[in-house]
């Protein structure tokens, strides 16, 4: 018997089999659950992806920033599943001009992108499933750590400590409806999006260094254990929560 087995659960921000929510899809398929896949943008390429689960899942689209892409979720999920009884946000996208030391002279704009894509989509998400979430459930995002000003990641580090907050919040109103809010806060992984921030190469060599476990950056599973568990019933009364798969750095000062 499967931590998930009968469970569906929706999983966003799969871009590549190296994608950390690839890897949460997997593991969750592993453990009994049904899993739908959201795409952005170049759908082919999730679906191309998506057949390198175990099972192939349905894949639909979703722009989080699109409130008729949000609207019509719940009849488009209809289509594969009766309910859903988890959900994974692996959504963050910061412009260039928002990273790499530009903090001063990023504009609102830009800032404004970071924020809404990687925090305000998370309440966008929850509210947008809810619907199928009649039973309650569990929602499940990806985090890295904001309570420290970190080189480089400028105005996604903010948008993170929005998500971060925003999470809470969710936990507090959603309660009421027996759906849990909480994230894993993770350390640096050699992913197509961390490619992506200016820097990465210095915190991806100098993580492993000051992590009491040492860090592997090319080893998700950790990562996907926490977030299946945290979507399974193993933590009925957890919520608002952010749990550190990093090696213990977020507990190291200096």
């Amino acid at each position: 018997m499967g931590l998930l087995d009968g469970k569906r659960i929706l999983v966003t921000g799969v871009l590549t089999d190296a994608s950390v929510a690839f890897h949460i899809a997997r593991l969750a398929q592993h453990e009994g659950a049904q899993v739908v896949l959201t795409g952005y943008g170049r759908l082919s390429l999730v679906e191309r992806i998506a057949k390198r689960l175990p099972e192939t899942p349905p894949v639909i689209e979703l722009d989080v920033t699109d409130p008729a892409h949000l609207d019509g979720l719940a009849d488009r999920l209809r289509g594969h599943v009766d309910r859903i009884d988890g959900v994974v946000h692996a959504i963050a996208f910061a412009p260039q001009d928002a990273l790499g030391g530009n903090f001063l002279n990023t504009s609102w704009d830009d800032a404004a992108t970071a924020l809404h894509v990687s925090a305000f989509s998370l309440k966008s998400l929850a509210m947008a499933a809810l619907p199928l979430m009649e039973d309650g459930g569990s929602i499940v995002g990806l985090d890295f750590d904001a309570s420290v000003a970190w080189p480089v990641y400028d105005w996604m580090g903010v948008a993170k400590a929005g998500l971060e907050s925003t999470s809470r919040y969710l936990a507090r109103y959603l309660g009421e409806h027996r759906v849990r809010v909480n994230l894993v806060s993770f350390g640096p992984m050699r992913t197509m999006a961390a490619k992506s921030i200016p820097g990465f190469d210095e915190l991806e060599s100098t993580w492993p260094q000051r992590a009491p476990l040492g860090w592997d950056t090319s080893d998700p599973e950790p990562i996907a254990r926490a977030a299946v568990a945290l979507l399974s019933d193993w933590f009925p009364a957890t919520t608002g929560e952010i749990v550190h798969v990093d090696g213990g750095v977020h507990a190291m000062g200096g």
